[in-house]
C-alpha cells in the first residue's frame, strides 16, 4: 500500500523528466543536422521566417543534386564494370580453352573470385607495362607514341592525311563516344564524396573540363590525362585514366577457295582513246595473263573516238585470246554513275564481284585479289584507299629521263599521297549493289555519284572495309581548270591540281627555283676565284 502510494507521488515527477528530456534531445538534434555556412555554423532560424526557409531549401537541393550526380555517376559505373567484367571473363576462359594463360595461372572458373582476381592482375599489368607510371627507353625519336588533345569541342591530331583536319570535331561515332565516356568516368571520380561525405565540396560538371590528353599503344591499351579547373584560379584537378586492352582472341579461322571468283570490271568511258590504249596494256598484263578470272565492260559514251577505242579492245581479244568483255554504247552526255549503273545491270550470270574502275587506274593482280577477299555478298564491300601519282615531270625532272611507268609505282611520300578523299574504286557483289538501290542516276558528270554510294553503303548493315592498299595507283593526268568557272571555283580547282602536282618540298622547290639558281652561281664563281 505505501508503495503504491509512493509511485503515485513519483509519477508526475517522471513524466516531467521525461519532457525534459525530450526536449533535450530535440535540441541537440536541431544543432546537430543544420547545416554549415562557408565559414561558421548557421543559427536556428526563426519560426516562419522567409530567409531561413529559402536558405534550407537552397541547401538542401545542392546536397540532393550532389548525390543524385553521384549515384548517376555510380550506376554507370557500375553497369561498365559489369559488362567489361563478363566480357572479359567470356575472354579468359576461351583464352584458357585456346592457348596457355597468359599470366601463366589456370583459372578455375567454378572459382568467380579466383577469376575476377586473375583478370584484375591481367589488367594491371597492361598498366605496368605502358608508360603510365614511368617512361621506357626508346632507340629512335620516331618510336615514340604522340599523344593528341582533345577538349570538350576538338580534336587536335597529327595524322590528319588530306581529309581530316589538324583541328576538328570528332566526326566518327566510336571517337566522339570515347571521349564522352572519359570525361563523364572524370567528373564521377572527382565528384566521389569518400574523402569527406559530411564536408561541402564543388559538384563537378563536363563544363570544369579544361583539356585532355591521350594515346593509344596498341598492345597495352589506352592513356588518358584529363585537367579540370580547380577551386582557385591557379588551382587545377588531374584525372589520368587507362583503359587496357585485353589478350588477342581467335575470332575465325576458315579456308578461302576464290579460284572460281568471277570479277567483272566497269570502266565508264567518254573519248580519252589513248589513256584506254595504256589502260588496256595494264589489263592485258595483270588481269588477263597473270590473274584470269576476269571480265571487262566498257560503257561508252558518244560517238568521238569510239572505233578507235572499240579497235583498241578488239586487238586485245585476238592477241591475248579474250573474248570475256562487254562493250556498251550510249548516245548520250557522259555521266560516271550511269554509265556504273548500267554496267552492273547489263550482267546476265550468277552474283558476281564488280570492280568500279576508271581508265587512269593501273592494278596488280594481288589488288584484285584483295578485291575479292574483302568483299562478300550481304556482309562486305570494299572501299580501297588507292595511291595517287605526283606529276612525273616534276619529281623526275632533275634526272636525264622519267622512268618507264613500272618503276615509277613507287609508294613514297615523294612519289604521291594516299587519296583518301576519293571513293570512286569500290568492289562489291553486284547483288549488294542492286539491292542498295544503284547511283544516283540524277548526277551528271564526274563526282558526287561515288560518295553518295559510298554514304548508302554506310547506312546499310554491311560492313564496309575501308584500308589503304599497295596494288591500286591513280596515274597524274593534267586537270584543266576551265574558265567558265567562277572565281571562288577556279581557286579551288587550282589548290587541287596544285596538290595533285607535288609534294610540298617539291612544290617549294619550284618556288624558290631562282633563288636557288643564283646561290649556285655565286658559288662557281666563289670556286673559281679560289
Amino acid at each position: 500500500m505505501m508503495f503504491r502510494r509512493g509511485f503515485i507521488l513519483f509519477l508526475p515527477r517522471l513524466v516531467g523528466l521525461l519532457v525534459v528530456a525530450c526536449c533535450l534531445v530535440s535540441i541537440f538534434y536541431m544543432l546537430a543536422c543544420t547545416p554549415k555556412g562557408d565559414n561558421q555554423q548557421l543559427v536556428l532560424p526563426r519560426v516562419n521566417s522567409p530567409t531561413a526557409k529559402e536558405g534550407y531549401e537552397a541547401i538542401l537541393q545542392e546536397r540532393e543534386e550532389q548525390h543524385r550526380n553521384y549515384i548517376i555517376s555510380l550506376k554507370k559505373q557500375i553497369a561498365q564494370l559489369k559488362a567489361e567484367l563478363q566480357g572479359r571473363n567470356e575472354q579468359l576462359k576461351y583464352v584458357q580453352d585456346q592457348h596457355p594463360d597468359p599470366l601463366n595461372v589456370q583459372l578455375d572458373h567454378s572459382n568467380a573470385e579466383k577469376v575476377q582476381g586473375n583478370l584484375l592482375a591481367f589488367l594491371r599489368s597492361q598498366i605496368d607495362k605502358a608508360e603510365v607510371h614511368s617512361g621506357v627507353k626508346l632507340s629512335t625519336e620516331y618510336a615514340a607514341v604522340p599523344f593528341e588533345s582533345f577538349t570538350l569541342q576538338k580534336v587536335y591530331q597529327l595524322e590528319t592525311g588530306l581529309t581530316r583536319h589538324p583541328e576538328e570535331k570528332p566526326v566518327r561515332k566510336d571517337k566522339r563516344d570515347e571521349l564522352v565516356e572519359v570525361i563523364e568516368l572524370a567528373v564521377g571520380s572527382l565528384n566521389n564524396p569518400e574523402r569527406d561525405s559530411t564536408a561541402k565540396h564543388h559538384v563537378y560538371t563536363a563544363s570544369d573540363f579544361i583539356e585532355g590528353i591521350y594515346r593509344t599503344e596498341k598492345d597495352k591499351g589506352t592513356l588518358y590525362e584529363l585537367t579540370f579547373k580547380g577551386d582557385t584560379k591557379h588551382q587545377f584537378k588531374k584525372i589520368v585514366l587507362f583503359r587496357p586492352f585485353g589478350p588477342v582472341m581467335k575470332v575465325k579461322n576458315e579456308d578461302v577457295d576464290m579460284a572460281d571468283t568471277l570479277i567483272n570490271v566497269i570502266v565508264p568511258l567518254a573519248k580519252r582513246a589513248n589513256k584506254f590504249r595504256q589502260f588496256m596494256q595494264n589489263f592485258r598484263e595483270m588481269g588477263i595473263q597473270q590473274d584470269g578470272r576476269i571480265h571487262l565492260t566498257v560503257v561508252y559514251f558518244g560517238k568521238e573516238q569510239m572505233n578507235e577505242v572499240r579497235e583498241i579492245l578488239e586487238n586485245t581479244s585476238k592477241s591475248a585470246n579474250f573474248k570475256n568483255f562487254t562493250f556498251i554504247q550510249l548516245n548520250e552526255e557522259f555521266s560516271r554513275g550511269k554509265g556504273l549503273d548500267i554496267g552492273a545491270r547489263f550482267w546476265k550470270g550468277n552474283n558476281v564481284v564488280l570492280f568500279f574502275c576508271d581508265v587512269d587506274i593501273y592494278f596488280t593482280a594481288e589488288f584484285l585479289n584483295s578485291c575479292r577477299l574483302n568483299t562478300q555478298p550481304g556482309k562486305k564491300v570494299f572501299y580501297p584507299v588507292l595511291f595517287s601519282q605526283y606529276n612525273p615531270s616534276i619529281i623526275y625532272g632533275h634526272q636525264d629521263s622519267i622512268p618507264s611507268l613500272e618503276q615509277q609505282l613507287i609508294i613514297k611520300k615523294e612519289t604521291g599521297f594516299w587519296r583518301d578523299f576519293g571513293f570512286g574504286m569500290t568492289c562489291q557483289y553486284r547483288s549488294d549493289f542492286i539491292n542498295i538501290g544503284g547511283f544516283d542516276l540524277d548526277i551528271k558528270g564526274w563526282g558526287g555519284e561515288d560518295v553518295h554510294l559510298y554514304r548508302k553503303y554506310l547506312h546499310s548493315n554491311l560492313i564496309v572495309i575501308r584500308t589503304p592498299v599497295r596494288g591500286l595507283f591513280h596515274l597524274w593526268h593534267e586537270k584543266q581548270c576551265l574558265d567558265e568557272l567562277t572565281p571562288e571555283q577556279y581557286k579551288m580547282c587550282m589548290q587541287s591540281k596544285a596538290m595533285n602536282e607535288g609534294s610540298h618540298g617539291q612544290l617549294g622547290m619550284l618556288v624558290f627555283k631562282q633563288e636557288i639558281e643564283t646561290h649556285l652561281q655565286r658559288q662557281k664563281l666563289s670556286n673559281k676565284k679560289t
